[in-house]
C-alpha cells in the first residue's frame, strides 16, 4: 500500500509500497471535484430509486462515474457511457473492470525512463500548467503506458495520469494558464510522480467484482443501442443562464492526452492550447429542449431517471412535460444543494451555484 509520509520543513517525502489487490476487498470509490458530479447527492439519488426496479441499468452520461459505480455496488449490471475519452477510461477502470490491477513490476515499468518518449506536452505547453519535471513525467508516462499488455491496464494508468493532472491544478480545470489561483496547498506542491502513484493507490483500493459484465463505451448517446435497459439514468451536460456546459474546454489538457492528441485539434492561438470543442444540441439554448426530446424518446422503452438543476435549461416544467411525452407517470423529487465548482474563481460559492437539484423518475 502507498503511503505519505508526513510533511517536515516544508518538504513533502513520499515512500512507496506498493497496493495488493486483496487489499480491495473493501471497495471505496475516489472522491471527486469533476464538474457537475453527483457524489455528495448519491445518498439523495439512491434513496428515491429503491422503489424502483431494475437489474440492468445505463448510465447514459457517467462523467465522474460515481452514479454508475454506486449503482454497481447494488448488484446490478451496469453500463456506463461518456463522449469524452478521460471519462471513458475512468468507467473502464472502475465500471467495467472487475479484478484487472497494475502489478507492482507494471507499476515500477511506468516510472523507468523510456527512450520513445518524445516531449510533446514539455514543447506544446511549456509552464502554462506544471514544471518543466512534471511535463517530462506526462511524456515518459505516456510512453510506458503504451507498453503496457490490455486496453484495462492502460485504462487504469490514464485514470490515473487524468486524476494526477487534475489534482495539480486549483480547482482541477485548465481554462486558465500560470499560477492563477495557486494557494500552496499539498496537492499543488506534489510532483506528477507522486500525484500518480496516489491516484493508483485509490483507484486500486475502487476495483471490485459485482458478479456482473458491466461495460463502458465511449459513444454519442445517441449511437447506443437502446434495447435491455431496465433504466437509463440521465445527467447530460446542460447550460444555464449562468455558465456553459463545455466540458471539453474545461478539461481539454487531459482529454488530449488520453489519445496523446493524436487527431485532436488544438487551438494554436489559445493561450491554454485548448483542443476544438464539439458542441451539441445539449450545449445550446435552440437546441436543447429538441435534444432532451429525442434522448427521451431513444430511450423510451426504459423507466428514466434524470438529474437536473434549478438553474437549467429547459425549466423544470418543460422536463416534466417532455418526460410526459413518453411516459404515464412522472415524479420530481427535489433537494437544495450547492455547488462548489464554478467557472470562474470569483463565481465558486456564489449564490448562482447554490440550486434545487430535481430527480425525475419517469415510468
Amino acid at each position: 500500500m502507498l503511503q505519505i509520509e508526513t510533511e517536515r520543513r516544508g518538504i513533502i517525502q513520499t515512500t512507496f509500497s506498493f497496493f495488493s489487490p486483496a487489499e480491495a476487498a473493501k471497495s471505496q470509490f475516489p472522491e471527486t471535484k469533476y464538474m457537475g458530479s453527483k457524489q455528495v447527492l448519491l445518498p439523495f439519488i439512491l434513496s428515491r430509486l429503491s422503489a424502483l426496479r431494475f437489474d440492468r441499468v445505463l448510465d447514459a452520461f457517467s462523467g465522474s462515474g460515481c452514479v454508475a459505480y454506486a449503482l454497481k455496488q447494488q448488484g446490478v449490471e451496469v453500463h456506463a457511457n461518456d463522449f469524452l475519452k478521460s471519462a471513458f477510461h475512468i468507467a473502464r477502470s472502475t465500471i467495467e473492470n472487475n479484478a484487472t490491477f497494475l502489478s507492482d513490476s507494471e507499476l515500477e515499468a511506468l516510472l523507468k525512463p523510456n527512450k520513445k518518449a518524445r516531449g510533446f506536452i514539455e514543447f506544446t505547453f511549456g509552464d502554462r500548467y506544471f514544471t518543466s519535471e512534471d511535463n517530462r513525467f506526462l511524456d515518459n508516462l505516456w510512453a510506458n503506458i503504451q507498453e503496457l499488455g490490455g486496453p484495462i491496464k492502460r485504462s487504469l494508468a490514464l485514470t490515473a495520469a487524468c486524476r494526477a493532472a487534475m489534482k495539480k491544478r486549483p480547482r482541477g480545470i485548465f481554462t486558465f494558464t500560470g499560477m492563477k489561483g495557486w494557494d500552496g496547498r499539498r496537492d499543488l506542491r506534489m510532483s506528477m510522480k507522486d500525484q500518480f502513484l496516489i491516484a493508483i493507490h485509490q483507484i486500486h483500493a475502487a476495483i471490485f467484482s459485482n458478479g456482473r459484465k458491466n461495460k463502458a463505451f465511449c459513444k454519442d448517446v445517441f449511437c447506443l443501442d437502446p434495447k435491455g435497459y431496465d433504466l437509463v439514468y440521465i445527467d447530460t451536460p446542460y447550460i444555464s443562464p449562468y455558465s456553459d456546459c463545455d466540458y471539453t474546454r474545461r478539461y481539454h489538457f487531459i482529454e488530449g492526452y488520453c489519445t496523446y492528441w493524436k487527431d485532436a485539434e488544438i487551438l494554436e492561438h489559445t493561450s491554454t492550447r485548448k483542443i476544438k470543442s464539439y458542441p451539441t444540441d445539449f450545449s445550446t439554448r435552440a437546441g436543447a429542449v429538441d435534444a432532451f426530446g429525442r434522448l427521451f424518446n431513444h430511450f423510451h422503452n426504459s423507466d428514466l431517471v434524470v438529474s437536473y438543476s434549478s438553474n437549467g435549461i429547459p425549466s423544470r416544467d418543460q422536463m416534466v412535460s417532455l418526460l410526459k411525452r413518453f411516459k404515464r407517470k412522472v415524479e420530481v423529487h427535489e433537494t437544495e444543494h450547492q455547488y462548489s465548482h464554478g467557472n470562474h474563481h470569483h463565481k465558486v460559492g456564489s449564490n448562482n451555484n447554490a440550486v434545487r437539484e430535481y430527480l425525475f423518475i419517469a415510468s
